[in-house]
């Protein structure tokens, strides 16, 4: 098995490519679903870490305190893929709270870490993030907006959990005039 030192570098290393890609903002959130099952080879929800999710939330809050953007940790399908976030982020983002506390059979090992961890935790049934990273094929896509394109990690896997990433972008709208750029107008 990966060390849990590797795990959060990891973690680091794929926030820190993510983030040059995306250039997330104070105003922004990234959304995180990561099975610590996966991570250490076993079927997603049956083998939760403690240990495991500890690592990957030390890695993701560590990039969030670094960049300043906001974080949203998917919970599993037991408490309908909610999301932990905190207190803040519901409110700058007018997020509706609803009343449930992740433990690691009924939202997994990392959304019962991080619920744990936050200075004000809640949890909300719904973002629309800006950036994701799906650690274990946790299927974040429902948390994304609506554009979402794949950025290409440079490690395929975090410990056995397969990885993927990806950042959005605002719907390009209109027909064959459309304007997508400024300067591409003035050339015209």
């Amino acid at each position: 098995m990966i060390g849990l030192a590797a795990i959060t570098q990891s973690v680091r290393q794929v926030i820190d490519e993510l983030q040059e890609a995306a250039q997330l903002t104070t105003d922004q959130i990234l959304v995180i679903g990561a099975s610590s099952s996966e991570v250490i080879g076993q079927r997603i929800g049956t083998a939760g870490s403690s240990e495991v999710a500890r690592a990957i939330v030390d890695g993701v809050l560590a990039a969030r305190d670094q960049y300043g953007f906001h974080v949203a940790f998917q919970g599993c399908e037991h408490i309908n893929r909610a999301l932990v976030i905190e207190r803040t982020t519901m409110r700058q983002f007018g997020l509706e709270e609803v009343t449930v506390v992740p433990v690691p059979k009924a939202g997994g090992a990392v959304a019962s870490e991080v619920f744990r961890r936050l200075q004000q935790p809640v949890v909300v049934e719904h973002v629309k993030a800006h950036a994701g990273i799906d650690i274990g094929d946790t299927f974040i896509g429902m948390h994304l907006r609506h554009v979402a394109v794949p950025v290409r990690p440079s490690i395929k896997t975090i410990g056995e959990a397969h990885l993927t990433m990806a950042r959005t972008r605002p719907k390009l709208i209109g027909g064959a005039r459309a304007v997508y750029l400024l300067e591409a107008e003035l050339n015209t």
